[in-house]
């Protein structure tokens, strides 16, 4: 799983994009400040970093310098301006990219997987139980053959993938699902959404061995 550094102020911007991201299949660790972003760099390692450029006790560009000297992965400076100025100081300080708030969130995804794979840092495949998850291009192959999710589907699918070794509530499911695709999902819609991705994944929906029912709690990846 790709891991994303987020470093942004604003609390609600921070948490609709880190459930954004989370969907779209990354890890995201996020920050608020210009000190707690050095902080986090020193204790995780990171695939690429959003940057916002306005922060409460500097600026993103002092983050922009110490992410390229300590780990050296791609930048995408988030701004609120729209400015020329700020735009070129960020790319000369080594940003690989920016985007102006508001923006489009599918506009986000596709910059941040442009960077990944312009820096060779994008080959994110899964494999489990003769499914594969290729998270860079979005495609699901069930024995070689294409499987075709719709968008439930499959971020519910990565939900799993993203937590190989949790136990997932079906309180979690339903929030994260309904948070990111905009959308009410009822406690039965859920059930229908995790019947419909079996039929599609599992060799035997019936006995399940990818998605598997952890009772009285919610579910789990399993071995395949």
């Amino acid at each position: 799983m790709k891991q994303i550094f987020l470093v942004e102020d604003d609390g609600a911007i921070a948490r609709n994009l880190s459930l954004l991201l989370c969907a779209e299949g990354f890890g995201v660790t996020s920050a608020s400040t210009q000190s707690e972003a050095i902080a986090c760099l020193a204790a995780h390692r990171f695939d690429l970093a959003l940057v916002d450029i306005s922060l409460p006790d500097g600026n993103g560009f002092v983050v922009c310098t110490e992410i390229k000297a300590q780990q050296n992965i791609p930048v995408i400076f988030l701004t609120a301006s729209g400015e020329e100025s700020s735009v070129v100081t960020g790319l000369n300080m080594g940003a690989d990219d920016y985007i102006t708030k508001p923006f489009r969130p599918r506009e986000l995804v596709a910059r941040i997987r442009a960077a990944l794979r312009k820096s060779g840092k994008d080959s994110s495949a899964f494999e489990i139980g003769g499914l594969s998850v290729d998270t860079a291009s979005g495609i699901v192959r069930k024995n070689g053959e294409e499987v075709f999710l719709s968008a439930l589907e499959y971020r519910l699918l990565l939900m799993f993938v993203n937590n190989p070794r949790r136990i997932i509530t079906r309180d979690r499911l339903l929030s994260e699902l309904w948070d990111a695709s905009g959308e009410f999902v009822t406690d039965n819609a859920l059930t229908v959404y995790i019947k419909r991705l079996r039929e599609k994944i599992e060799d035997d929906p019936a006995s399940p061995r990818i998605i598997q029912t952890v009772r009285g709690t919610g579910y789990r990846l399993g071995e395949g």
